[in-house]
This record gives structure tokens, C-alpha cells and sequence, in this order.
């Protein structure tokens, strides 16, 4: 079995790469959804859809925000931890010709109100979980539409009423709030399914993603990523996997949040790209939960910050599970500590 650290992977020596080789993130998605179509694109809560069925269901959202008057260019925002309705929002929203806005769900309402404000945001998707933030700052904001959904809106039922309810009315984890004219997200996506998606042209040079900083030396500010931005880095870091990924074999197990960076380019589209499914962990907080998503799944790929793999590291059943396929890990943020590096390195034998 090959062990790859990528975080030692020396930036000093670029690869030689093509950023004209696609015109857009688009571009890239569409030729995945066709070579890849009968494959699992993302994997949440026991359930699973693939690339196919990310192609239509993406495409429908696509047609309803066109049909809702946005226009290309315009930005709307995601908020939501990862759950497959994350991938079919940012590609239909990427697919539409219009820019991401990427926001923490963890955000307090001022720094929500700066972030929408800042982008000048013209819609957002939203779990319900969150609502009561928006709640209080939207009518101060560009918003004018408002697209709510619930945890567990892309499970099949019965699952999906269950859990729906367990969230909202025993766990208790949806605070009240009060928005007007709010639509739910599968709402929209029933409207698309009777509207007809028209792929608008998106070039290199249109802004993909509006990016905020943390935040940490005074407000957050928005990086903006051009398709060509995205691109780039894509084939960056294509050129160093395609030597240890099998397009189309791999699965690659995605703690880190969605909006952030890392994991967006890392996991998400760098996947994709290579028609592998992503395992989406809704909450890694929950370390012993994680681990059984692990265990009933056949992973390859793990990315991950010093403090999460140190954390599954000391979780029950961690060391138990079946390392047989995998791959590598990759370290983000601050480098991975030594000791913790040489303890995964032995965990997966």
C-alpha cells in the first residue's frame, strides 16, 4: 500500500499545467456527469445520488433560479453544513452562470449581515437550523429570496420524515423564526423540474466564487475566484493525483466543511473531476459517529486538519477499520504534527 503526506508536496517546483484546458468549472462538471453518470457522486446520511441524478437535480435548480428572475453574474449564497443539498445548490448556482457565496453556518447575525451586504447576495439557500440568524439581519440585506431547507430534505421517505422530525421537535435543534416569503429548496427544485435550463456562456473570466476570509484581523473580506482560478488550481492539483487516483474508484471522506476552501476545491470538485464519490460527514463533532460512517463505507482518500485526524486518532473503533484500499491523507491548514502523522501512518497498517 502506497502512504502519501501531500501537505510535504514542495509548492517551489510547480506543475506544468494548461488553465485553458477547460473554459470553466462547468465545463469540467459537464464532462464528468457524462463520462461518470452511472457513478455515486456524494454519499450523506446512509444515502447516496450519482452523478447523473447530481446532473438533473442541479440543472432544475439551475432553471429555477433563471426562471426567478436572477440574472448571470448575480450572487446567491449557500449556507449549510455538508448534506447532498450543498453540491446540488453551488453546481446549479454555478451552472446558471452566477457566482457562489460560501458562508458559515456558525456565523452571529453581524457577521452574516457584513458577508451578504459585501457580496451584495441576491438569494440564499439555507438549512433551517439557521434560519433565526438570517431572521435577524435580512431585511437589512440585498436578499430578496429566500430558499429554506431541512437536514434530512434529500433522503428518501420514510427516512426523511423522520428525521426531519426528530430534528425539529426531540432534539429541538431549530430555533423559531420568522421570515417572509421564504420557499423550501425542494420547492424550487419541483418548479425547475417543469422549466427548461438554458446553459448560459460562462467564460474563464466570470467569478465563480465569492470567498470569505475569516475574519481574524478585522472583517471578512471576499476573495473573487474566476472560473479560470478554480480551474488552474484544479489541474495544479490533478497533475500531482492522477498518479495515485483511479478516476471513478476512489471514495474520499469529507469532514471538512464545504465552504471552506480546502474541502470545496480539495474534496469537492477535485473529485468531481475524476468522477469519485465524497462521503459527506454532517457533523464530525461527533467523533464516534464519524468513525461508524467510515466503517460502512470502503474509503480511499482522507483529508482532514491536525486536530480532526488527532481526534479520530483517539476515537473507539478508528483503529478497527479497514484501511485495506486506502490511499493517502491530506493535511490542511497548519502542517499535521509529526506525532500525529507517524500515529495514522501506523493506523492504516
Amino acid at each position: 500500500m502506497e502512504k502519501i503526506w501531500l501537505e510535504h508536496y514542495d509548492p517551489r517546483v510547480p506543475p506544468e499545467i494548461n488553465p485553458e484546458r477547460y473554459t470553466s468549472l462547468v465545463d469540467i462538471f459537464e464532462q464528468s456527469i457524462e463520462t461518470y453518470a452511472s457513478n455515486t457522486a456524494f454519499i450523506n446520511m446512509g444515502h447516496s445520488i450519482t452523478f447523473a441524478e447530481l446532473d438533473k437535480l442541479s440543472a432544475q435548480f439551475a432553471a429555477y433560479l433563471q426562471d426567478a428572475g436572477l440574472k448571470k453574474g448575480d450572487p446567491v449564497a449557500i449556507m449549510m453544513p455538508n448534506i447532498i443539498q450543498y453540491p446540488v445548490a453551488m453546481f446549479g448556482i454555478l451552472r446558471a452562470g452566477m457566482s457562489v457565496v460560501n458562508v458559515n453556518p456558525l456565523y452571529t447575525a453581524r457577521e452574516l449581515k457584513h458577508q451578504l451586504n459585501d457580496s451584495d447576495a441576491k438569494a440564499i439557500v439555507i438549512i433551517e437550523n439557521f434560519a433565526c440568524t438570517l431572521a435577524e439581519v435580512v431585511k437589512d440585506t440585498p436578499i430578496k429570496k429566500v430558499l429554506l431547507t431541512q437536514l434530512a430534505d434529500m433522503l428518501p421517505a420514510p427516512k426523511r420524515w423522520i428525521v426531519n422530525f426528530a430534528v425539529k421537535h426531540v432534539k429541538k435543534m431549530v430555533p423559531s423564526y420568522d421570515i417572509d416569503g421564504t420557499e423550501s429548496f425542494i420547492s424550487a427544485l419541483k418548479k425547475g423540474a417543469g422549466l427548461t435550463y438554458t446553459r448560459p456562456e460562462i467564460s474563464n473570466d466570470d467569478i465563480a466564487f465569492l470567498q470569505y476570509t475569516g475574519g481574524t484581523t478585522g472583517v471578512s473580506k471576499g476573495a473573487m475566484l474566476t472560473h479560470r482560478n478554480m480551474v488552474a488550481n484544479l489541474e495544479q492539483v490533478s497533475t500531482i493525483l492522477e498518479t495515485v487516483i483511479e478516476p471513478g474508484k476512489e471514495l474520499v471522506v469529507t469532514a471538512l466543511p464545504l465552504y471552506h476552501i480546502f474541502a470545496l476545491q480539495g474534496n469537492c470538485l477535485t473529485f468531481v473531476k475524476f468522477g469519485c464519490p465524497s462521503l459527506l460527514i454532517t457533523n464530525p463533532r461527533d467523533m464516534e459517529g464519524f468513525v461508524k460512517e467510515m466503517a460502512a463505507h470502503p474509503f480511499t482518500v482522507l483529508t482532514g486538519v491536525n486536530t480532526l485526524f488527532n481526534g479520530l486518532l483517539n476515537t473507539p473503533g478508528f483503529d478497527e477499520l479497514d484501511f485495506t484500499d486506502f490511499k493517502f491523507a491530506l493535511g490542511g491548514g497548519m502542517a499535521v504534527q509529526r506525532p500525529v502523522a507517524e500515529k495514522m501512518g501506523r493506523s492504516d497498517g
